[in-house]
């Protein structure tokens, strides 16, 4: 397949198309992890042929053939001053603690601000206070406290197709209190020099935090999303040991370069086996879902041998 640099496309991509949900016009970028159980669990967006963006929960005993629950995700809040608007998207997860943390843009008229639930089961899901407000669309949660704290990579944001996007660390003692908000990285040269965001959660390695973020560059034909990965200072992740200057993934499949927003890879989703082999997820083209894998040692060692 084209450009395959470390990761390998699995070669029945896509793995989830919008005839898994009734009323979907597209499913793309999920939030999926695997559970003690040995099945895989989701939430994923659901572009409705209303427009509307909803969550829906998804289940897979192997991770490519999916069930997805027709109805939305139940997030449940006790304040009616707390609620998931229509047009949510974007979903990331992370277990911490022994809690499955789901984070994604809860948008609303005042702009795209980051939504906050917890569940043990996915079967309901306890909706918190946003997160981050308004303007504010990638999150991802740390799979353990830095320092003691509770850490988050953020991406602030605007009301539109944003031209622009830094990647930001943030802390805080009780998962309500946020601030200590540090620069990580921007954008640079080539496919990554109009914006970057956070993908799946951070993966803890000897070599480092290990990020895999989007990249975007724009061309005479519109934005274009790549795939890069980052090393980050395991005390101190705002600070980059190391970060791709070669991508990982490029839309170079049909089914990456054509749908609703053309030539897209968003990764959102990562999965560590036990064979060391790392399981990313990511939409294509804002219509569907796909997976690659690669070895974790080997994008390790990709991103430290192909780095500024």
């Amino acid at each position: 397949m084209a450009n395959e640099t470390v990761f390998e496309r699995y070669a029945g991509n896509p793995v989830v198309i919008a005839s898994a949900v009734p009323r979907a016009n597209s499913i793309h970028n999920p939030a999926i992890v695997k559970r003690g159980e040995g099945d895989y669990a989701g939430v994923f967006r659901v572009d409705e042929i209303s427009m509307d963006f909803v969550l829906h929960v998804g289940f897979s005993r192997d991770g490519i053939h999916w069930d997805i629950d027709p109805e939305p995700a139940r997030i449940e809040s006790d304040d009616p001053d707390v609620f998931v608007s229509n047009f949510s998207y974007d979903p990331r997860l992370t277990l911490l603690e022994g809690t499955y943390y789901l984070t994604w843009c809860n948008a609303g008229p005042q702009g795209p601000k980051i939504g906050l639930a917890t569940t043990k089961d996915f079967k309901t899901f306890t909706q918190g206070e946003d997160l981050l407000p308004p303007a504010n669309r990638n999150c991802v949660v740390f799979p353990r406290k830095i320092n003691g704290k509770y850490a988050i990579f953020h991406r602030p944001s605007d009301r539109g197709h944003t031209p622009f996007g830094d990647i930001f660390y943030a802390t805080s003692p009780d998962f309500v209190h946020w601030g200590a908000h540090r620069f990580v990285f921007g954008p640079m040269g080539g496919w990554q020099s109009l914006k970057t965001g956070p993908g799946p959660a951070p993966i803890e390695t000897d070599e480092g935090w290990l990020l895999i973020y989007h990249g975007v560059w724009r061309s005479c034909n519109g934005y274009l999303y790549y795939i890069g990965g980052a090393l980050l200072d395991l005390d101190k992740p705002w600070e980059v040991l190391y970060r791709t200057k070669d991508y990982l993934l490029a839309p170079t499949e049909t089914y990456e370069r054509v749908g609703d927003v053309p030539n897209v890879c968003f990764p959102s989703a990562a999965v560590m086996e036990p064979d060391d082999t790392l399981r990313l997820y990511y939409g294509c083209a804002d219509t569907c879902v796909s997976m690659a894998e690669a070895k974790l040692s080997d994008v390790v060692q990709f991103i430290k041998t192909h780095s500024f």
